[in-house]
């Protein structure tokens, strides 16, 4: 009957582990949404500023010559650079998730700092790239 009650325990906690588990996974996807969200809003920025500089008969300043030669802005290179991030995170939250659940179910769970990590290097330098475009913009 105790070892019942302890199989019993053992299960409630393993379900509460896999629970906080998947949440953490769906933050990281909620996360991955909203980078792919705001990439494709810069992108569509960038292509309203080209349509606006058109109708007024203003050259849309080009910011480098890879842009120049694809056509884009930065902000548009830096939109699609966004989106592939996002997509990239997704991918990545669910080969955690996988690694986590493996780790739980093996009682060996270790804990990893390297998608955070990523993410906030990524962030940060998308940061600063849109920091600086909107200070040369405003000069």
């Amino acid at each position: 009957m105790e070892e019942d009650q302890k199989i019993n325990s053992q299960q409630v906690r393993n379900r509460r582990v896999h629970m906080a588990n998947e949440r953490t996974f769906l933050a990281w996807i909620r996360t991955s949404i909203g980078i792919m969200a705001f990439g494709f809003v810069v992108e569509r920025f960038s292509l309203f500023v080209r349509q606006i500089s058109f109708l007024l008969g203003k050259q849309p300043g080009m910011d480098s010559h890879l842009a120049q030669a694809a056509g884009y802005s930065i902000t548009g290179i830096l939109g699609i650079f966004l989106v592939g991030t996002g997509t990239s995170l997704g991918l990545l939250a669910y080969v955690r998730y996988k690694e986590v659940f493996r780790q739980i179910e093996e009682d060996s769970y270790a804990a990893s700092g390297k998608l955070p990590l990523a993410l906030t290097i990524v962030v940060a330098f998308v940061g600063v790239i849109l920091l600086v475009y909107l200070v040369r913009s405003i000069a």
